[in-house]
């Protein structure tokens, strides 16, 4: 069954993610009939535009859930912890943006282009979890390659931009920025230690194991996506002083021979993909993938050593096309099933 039209409603309208959402929707072909903003707090009464109207932002707590198919939630852990459940027993389904579900087993964590047919084999939905940033560029790089050579280990390391920390983030590097120049002195309020002029070792805080909450994301997330329970994942997330992108060099260890040629051409075939690595100085940066919706993959080698591997950078718009995009592709997938 194919809903001819999907009345949905957006939490978190004000955040970067859902305004990135808002942007997606308005150009999705998904046949959207109504669109609801939501949000708490100060932005609660506010006029955002979409599609050239006016819409005014409804606090959450006063929405009626019926009203829509599907919702997708672009804010806090904690407010996606306690709306979820009255969005569900309204017959809606919930696309999650925060972490709260992604470990839920009886939650899909979904990455479209590697793991949607998840959805038509879960019976009936309700909630349904999208993978932070990282965890989703790297699960489409990792797809070809598992299912043609086969994956025995990942070693990544994380250059995360500070608009993964949200609008504060950003703000922070600017104004630290500012004040360097001006010699002034900075305030840290989002990171522990200055983030302008800076690289901090650590996203997120750290648990007894000595990983960030961050790295265990990645972990937890790439194994469950790939439905590969038993991949050995060894990430190391760092923050640095980018506005937009998050960089990742990976290694991966497979099971069977890899050439570059032929994870070239898988890559080349994958949804999601694109290879910058065509000449010397031909690679992709931050800077040249904001605002597209593709990851970009460069810097291809082979592995040294005696094991079979391979080498590779890869770099995506955190906001543009990380759990935005892939919300929005998961209301393409869900209408013609609903």
């Amino acid at each position: 069954m194919s809903a001819a039209v999907l009345n949905i409603a957006v939490l978190g309208v004000t955040t970067l993610v859902g305004e990135a959402v808002l942007a997606h929707l308005a150009e999705a072909e998904i046949g959207l009939g109504q669109l609801y903003m939501l949000s708490t707090g100060e932005a609660v009464g506010s006029e955002l535009q979409f599609k050239y109207q006016d819409k005014i932002v409804t606090d959450v707590d006063d929405f009626d859930f019926s009203l829509v198919q599907v919702a997708i939630f672009a804010a806090s852990a904690e407010l996606s912890a306690r709306i979820a459940p009255v969005a569900v027993a309204a017959g809606c389904v919930v696309i999650d943006t925060s972490p709260h579900f992604r470990q839920d087993s009886g939650v899909p964590l979904v990455v479209v282009g590697v793991n949607e047919a998840v959805l038509t084999d879960s019976g009936k939905l309700s909630i349904i979890a999208s993978p932070c940033a990282v965890s989703m560029h790297l699960a489409l790089s990792l797809k070809p390659l598992a299912s043609e050579f086969g994956l025995v280990s990942v070693n990544v390391s994380t250059y995360q931009s500070v608009s993964g920390s949200g609008r504060a983030g950003v703000d922070e590097l600017a104004e630290q920025t500012r004040a360097i120049f001006s010699l002034n002195e900075t305030e840290n309020n989002v990171y522990s230690k200055r983030i302008s002029f800076n690289i901090l070792p650590q996203v997120g805080d750290l648990m007894d194991n000595g990983y960030s909450i961050e790295e265990m994301k990645l972990i937890n997330e790439t194994q469950k996506v790939l439905a590969l329970p038993d991949l050995v994942v060894n990430p190391t997330a760092v923050r640095v002083p980018v506005f937009y992108g998050h960089g990742q060099s990976v290694q991966v260890i497979t099971s069977k021979p890899v050439s570059v040629g032929l994870s070239t051409a898988l890559w080349q075939q994958q949804t999601g993909v694109l290879v910058a690595d065509a000449e010397d100085g031909v690679y992709p940066t931050p800077v040249d993938v904001v605002g597209c919706d593709d990851v970009f993959v460069g810097r291809i080698r082979g592995a040294m050593g005696s094991q079979p591997g391979l080498n590779y950078w890869l770099v995506a718009d955190n906001i543009h096309s990380g759990v935005a995009l892939n919300s929005v592709r998961i209301v393409n997938v869900l209408k013609d099933l609903l």
